[in-house]
């Protein structure tokens, strides 16, 4: 095993070197975090394992891109020296992923994983994003699943490991998907305890949508529109609207692939803009320094902790504002997400605030505080739930 300055050594190597990873998560009934034994022997191999859950929604989300009332992720186990680290992937369609297609890389990438040493986690995750293209969301849950293993074995939560204050984490927002404008205040009403409202866009009932939170709210308010205006004009005259509705920030108003005319909306808006689709992986920030005031950043969008932990150092070095965003997911992606939460400007961590089934227990939040636990690795507390 090696030593814990050694650790710290592979940690800090990793955050230049990881792009992906993530792994699964036993819901049946509660598991104690396992005591930490650092003179034991490593075993000859780690275990590895996979399955999909289906998450159910609290009311039915709908975006400019899609509607449902559940979403389907991909969870993941590694158990070594009796101690299970936990991860979660959410697979993006939009990125042609699906539960099939990240369960079927978790099971190509398993060998790999299981023959590698967790505590040499840096060259191993590495080895990981160089074996396979694409399933970010597969890679996701495996590197969520080390880190956690990681860090329980070192008996320390995973922000002390990263030397972060728990206590200086931004709020988070809550996300309001688009519906009628009356189920619109129906939700804003239930996020009353919310500094900050995020509200879905994209659609020809924008005004009405924005109009209706405005007439039950004055919180704080973000705006997503997922791609949704097609036209730079429309755009624009969007975006001046929402500036006299007293909006922070948009993100993703155009398609990610529409550049020339993204430059040219970021010069004309009255409003900051962020990448979101258009922001995959460290590599994709350079360019967008030119098109927009920040990005978003997600675990499943770029593969898990340590990818994630690289977007945020180039996108300082770009000048670029950050929002940690996540998809809907349980307790295990939020809770890991959350751990970095104070390297960042903004924070949307609300996806297991959406769902009525989460199987594990993490992260808290209090009048939209991230509480995050107190307990060795990720700090998630496995809980009996219906479903």
């Amino acid at each position: 095993m090696q030593t814990r300055r050694q650790c710290l050594q592979s940690l800090s190597a990793s955050t230049l070197l990881l792009g992906s990873g993530r792994a699964w998560a036993q819901t049946s009934s509660a598991t104690a975090v396992p005591r930490p034994d650092r003179s034991a022997e490593p075993s000859p191999l780690g275990r590895l394992q996979a399955r999909s859950m289906r998450l159910q929604l609290r009311h039915t989300w709908t975006t400019v891109m899609s509607s449902s009332t559940h979403r389907d992720v991909c969870y993941a186990e590694y158990l070594r020296d009796g101690v299970i680290g936990r991860g979660e992937g959410a697979p993006i369609p939009r990125y042609h992923e699906s539960v099939e297609t990240a369960l079927a890389a978790v099971e190509t990438l398993r060998p790999l994983i299981e023959r590698g040493d967790p505590w040499k986690f840096a060259a191993l995750l590495d080895a990981m994003l160089r074996a396979r293209p694409g399933e970010f969301a597969a890679k996701a849950a495996i590197d969520l699943a080390l880190t956690d293993w990681v860090t329980q074995r070192l008996g320390v939560p995973l922000y002390r490991y990263l030397g972060l204050d728990p206590r200086s984490l931004p709020p988070t927002s809550m996300s309001i998907g688009i519906d009628r404008p009356e189920m619109t205040q129906k939700k804003v009403r239930e996020a009353a305890d919310f500094e900050v409202l995020k509200i879905k866009v994209g659609l020809d009932s924008d005004e009405a949508t924005l109009s209706a939170v405005r007439a039950v709210s004055k919180q704080r308010l973000r705006v997503d529109a997922n791609e949704g205006w097609k036209d730079r004009d429309l755009a624009l005259r969007r975006l001046r609207w929402l500036a006299t509705q007293d909006v922070e920030f948009v993100e993703q108003p155009l398609p990610a692939e529409r550049t020339d005319d993204q430059r040219w909306l970021r010069s004309h808006s009255p409003l900051p803009l962020f990448a979101d689709e258009a922001c995959l992986h460290a590599e994709s920030i350079p360019q967008l320094a030119a098109l927009y005031d920040g990005v978003v950043i997600k675990l499943d969008k770029c593969g898990g902790i340590w990818p994630a932990l690289r977007m945020i150092h180039v996108a300082r070095v770009h000048k670029l504002k950050i929002l940690l965003g996540c998809m809907v997911s349980s307790s295990v992606t939020i809770t890991a997400a959350a751990h970095l939460a104070a390297l960042v400007d903004y924070v949307d961590l609300d996806g297991n605030l959406l769902i009525a089934n989460d199987p594990y227990q993490g992260v808290r939040v209090e009048r939209g505080r991230l509480i995050l636990p107190d307990r060795p690795g990720l700090g998630l507390l496995a809980r009996k739930v219906a479903g």
